[in-house]
């Protein structure tokens, strides 16, 4: 299988309620992820968790969120307890054999061994869970088309502060060419997730030629290869 689950910030401080970071739709989520981490497991599928863990001076906080941060007692650290902690929920908590990034900023592919990992393990396709949709999920996923992977986003696992945001960053995120489902019917599909069988489209692509990539024209009068390798 080409195939990876991402889980994406479901630490207590996102998702216990009266956190003063919590997303107000994560909780009710919680169900779902565990089924699809359960399922996905089973399949020998790779599960990386990824997570927001600050320094305890604050250092490394984006600047933006530094005042909310302060105000909020300074969570998401590795001794923050309790609705602070950057610990995952325990019906989700990593199991031996699953990953671990750690990110600092919304892409879970910013200033992260992230990439590589995938790339080593030959995965073409992300499917992702966690929250919350705008900001996190949506950052990875730009992040993750850019570099050309496949995206699958299980919408009933994933979470924003109201409905209606998160609604609308669905449909953006399908507009942007992502593969929408429920964990239901990723359970189901398992282990041959939906695809577009876009990398392997590329690939015939270049087969064909298609394009002339090497195609020689006249540059200022100079004969010259149109494509740069």
């Amino acid at each position: 299988m080409n195939a990876a689950l991402l889980v994406i910030d479901l630490e207590k401080a996102f998702v216990l309620p009266n956190s003063p970071f919590e997303v107000k739709g994560a909780l009710k989520t919680i169900p779902n992820c565990k089924k699809v981490i359960e399922a996905s497991r089973s399949h020998g599928m790779p599960v990386v968790y990824v997570k927001r863990l600050y320094r305890g001076d604050g250092s490394d906080v984006e600047l933006v969120r530094l005042n909310q941060w302060l105000n909020a007692g300074m969570p998401l650290t590795v001794t923050s307890t309790d609705l602070l902690s950057a610990e995952y929920v325990d019906e989700i908590k990593p199991q031996p054999g699953d990953y671990l990034i750690v990110k600092k900023r919304f892409s879970a592919f910013f200033m992260t061994e992230l990439d590589l990992l995938l790339r080593r393990l030959g995965v073409e396709v992300l499917a992702i869970i966690g929250t919350q949709t705008p900001n996190c999920i949506r950052a990875t996923v730009y992040d993750a088309l850019s570099l050309d992977y496949e995206v699958i986003i299980i919408e009933d696992c994933t979470s924003s502060q109201d409905e209606e945001v998160q609604k609308a960053n669905i449909r953006d995120l399908r507009n942007l060419g992502c593969i929408i489902i429920s964990s239901d019917e990723y359970v189901m599909s398992l282990p041959n997730l939906p695809s577009k069988r876009l990398l392997k489209r590329a690939r015939e692509v270049l087969k064909s030629k298609v394009g002339l990539p090497h195609s020689l024209v006249d540059v200022d009068g100079r004969r010259a290869v149109l494509d740069r390798w």
